[in-house]
């Protein structure tokens, strides 16, 4: 088990991180354009496959233990009036998927994937980060201790998501802080269409900028100061996943914000990880252009639950079948295409 004392060496553990094996990938692509097909006409999908060997560390990668992992937690942000939900559904929600009938329990089923669903600190909120640090260090540390712990060697691919009433109020501010703009740059609507609402979070992330102004050149300081349980808690899993060799899918805005910190920490740090889809959120495109990823796919969702990192694995799936059951042209004894 993990155990952070401090957030500086929290930080010592996310400067220098396991690299890529590049033999692996390369092996994965030389493979691929020896197989019954032009070079390179898969695409993405042949990408996908390179990807998976780099960083599982095997030419021939599996996905025979796909987990997503959904973190959920509270927010004392709701305290500003940034939603008309009640942070009681986060847990009412977290119910419903361990009965088995939320939109991911369904997705999840279809792609044959484990689901893990891991409730934060009791759904107690964090401190209203307009007025305070939304945790201390301790309460900080704790929930990324709680991500990376749960992060088992046994998987083959991580899918992280997460449920928060709030929290795309805690993303936009984790955006805002760690690359700049303000609060009508980053924010979106979120679960609410009124206008109110999305002014009130937009005035919410100003506030909370200009009071916390000292600790913005600081990527594990703005976590602990803006984010919440949950996303700490996914900061620590992508964290376990490199030093696992398990490759990382994130979800949307909310998930993406929430790891960010370590591509500022590290411009590799990231590098184990794509992002599933394209969120409706409207920062969630800027954000992934500051992290220089591009989403796999864009199916105007925003729903959370990990939903986009569900239905993106079965192309990743797809990928490998066809890396690992197509024939090459010597295995099929066909002259190869100079």
């Amino acid at each position: 088990m993990k155990h952070f004392k401090t957030i500086n060496e929290l930080r010592k553990h996310c400067l220098v991180l396991p690299e890529k094996d590049k033999k692996a990938e390369q092996a994965a692509y030389t493979r691929q354009n020896n197989l019954l097909k032009p070079p390179g006409s898969l695409g993405e999908l042949e990408n996908l496959v390179a990807w998976l060997a780099a960083w599982q560390k095997k030419e021939t990668p599996c996905l025979d233990k796909v987990c997503v992992m959904i973190f959920a937690g509270n927010h004392g942000i709701t305290e500003e009036k940034i939603t008309p939900y009640n942070p009681v559904i986060t847990e009412l929600m977290v119910a419903q998927i361990e009965r088995g009938h939320a939109a991911i329990n369904q997705l999840v089923k279809t792609a044959g994937a484990e689901l893990r669903i891991i409730p934060l600190n009791d759904f107690e909120k964090t401190k209203n980060f307009c007025y305070e640090p939304a945790m201390t260090e301790k309460e900080f540390l704790q929930a990324v201790e709680t991500g990376y712990n749960a992060v088992t060697s046994n998987i083959n691919l991580l899918c992280l998501g997460e449920i928060g009433i709030g929290n795309t109020t805690t993303a936009s501010a984790l955006s805002a802080a760690l690359f700049g703009g303000d609060g009508i740059q980053w924010v979106s609507k979120g679960t609410s269409q009124s206008q109110e609402f999305i002014q009130n979070k937009q005035r919410v992330v100003n506030k909370a900028l200009a009071g916390h102004k000292t600790i913005l050149n600081d990527p594990l300081e703005i976590c602990r100061h803006f984010g919440g349980y949950e996303e700490a808690a996914l900061l620590g899993a992508t964290l376990a996943a490199r030093y696992l060799n398990i490759p990382v899918l994130l979800d949307g805005f909310v998930c993406t914000s929430a790891v960010a910190a370590l591509h500022k920490l590290n411009p590799t740090g990231l590098d184990h990880t794509k992002i599933s889809h394209l969120s409706a959120e409207k920062g969630h495109l800027l954000l992934a252009g500051n992290l220089n990823q591009y989403p796999l796919i864009a199916f105007n969702m925003r729903l959370g639950e990990g939903s986009g990192c569900a239905i993106t694995i079965p192309i990743l799936q797809g990928a490998l079948a066809c890396y690992k059951g197509m024939s090459t042209y010597e295995e099929a004894g066909l002259p190869s295409p100079k």
